[in-house]
């Protein structure tokens, strides 16, 4: 316990000046010690001294001319709020606070999105499982899966859209050939409607989190920019 100046001036003030005489009840044994260190007043904790702080805590508003128990309940209520910040050191002013949650985040939306991709992997790939070994990533893979649907729909025509998502006309061309042939079972539009639904959610996610990694590279390049530049903002930001 540290005895607080402003209680070390109480204590000295209002307490009797023969100090062998006087017992004095702590509620905090480690405050109590302190007092007897520092001032030489013996202390008494537990027992009759947590029953009379009791009392005196339940009609603190009657003891204390002028204070009513509405005031008394305000400036409980602005102690325990007080209390609790410095207990936690809150400061809203701490960039760092941002990147923490930011890094925090961006883990998650990683664990989240494999966790997803995986799904409609699984749930397209009763109906198109050529796809799995033509596109391994899984943004790519989820935006595939919601342009084509219906397998059996792709045609000649879908090549220009294949292409603008894989970045590869043999790729497309062979997304193409793998639909025709594909040992895939039939699928119904109620299933390709949930599919695509899903997909889309996923597809959102890993866009939104291409974003969030563009706020923390922001982020990192005010407060840290040499560490960011030597090892990325991901890993200095841990």
């Amino acid at each position: 316990g540290i005895l607080h100046e402003d209680l070390r001036l109480l204590l000295e003030t209002a307490m009797p000046a023969k100090k062998k005489k006087a017992l004095l009840g702590v509620a905090d044994a480690k405050i109590g010690a302190a007092i007897l260190e520092e001032l030489g007043y013996r202390c008494q904790t537990g027992g009759v001294v947590a029953e009379i702080l009791r009392g005196i805590r339940l009609h603190f508003h009657a003891l204390v001319k002028g204070l009513t128990a509405q005031s008394a309940s305000k400036a409980q209520l602005g102690l325990g709020h007080s209390y609790s910040r410095a207990k936690v050191k809150f400061n809203v002013n701490r960039v760092d606070n941002m990147i923490i949650q930011s890094i925090s985040l961006l883990d998650q939306l990683d664990k989240d999105i494999n966790t997803f991709s995986m799904r409609v992997r699984e749930w397209y790939g009763y109906h198109f499982p050529e796809l799995i070994r033509i596109v391994s990533e899984n943004y790519t893979y989820c935006r595939l899966a919601k342009f084509i649907g219906n397998r059996k729909e792709l045609s000649e025509e879908s090549l220009e859209g294949l292409e603008e998502i894989v970045m590869d006309s043999a790729k497309a061309q062979a997304i193409l050939e793998a639909s025709r042939s594909s040992m895939g079972m039939d699928i119904s539009p109620l299933d390709l409607i949930n599919i695509e639904s899903f997909s889309s959610r996923v597809i959102s996610l890993s866009e939104y989190r291409k974003g969030l990694q563009e706020y923390l590279r922001s982020k990192m390049s005010q407060v840290a920019p040499s560490l960011s530049a030597l090892i990325g903002e991901v890993v200095s930001a841990r």
